[in-house]
């Protein structure tokens, strides 16, 4: 059984908004979809990465 994104704040002292925790919900939910599809591929090409850019997106050319 796998936590909810909301269980693992908690877990970790972190306690979102409402209105955040939606969000993240339906992108934790698309990571673990994502992830969910990972047999048979090498471990190498199997990593997820978040980033995060302080001040915003930004976009290098």
């Amino acid at each position: 059984m796998s936590l909810s994104i909301q269980q693992l704040l908690e877990n970790k002292g972190i306690t979102p908004k409402p209105e955040h925790l939606e969000l993240l919900q339906a992108r934790w939910e698309g990571m673990q979809s994502l992830r969910s599809h990972l047999e048979g591929i090498a471990i190498d090409d199997a990593d997820i990465a978040v980033r995060s850019i302080p001040g915003g997106d930004h976009i290098d050319n």
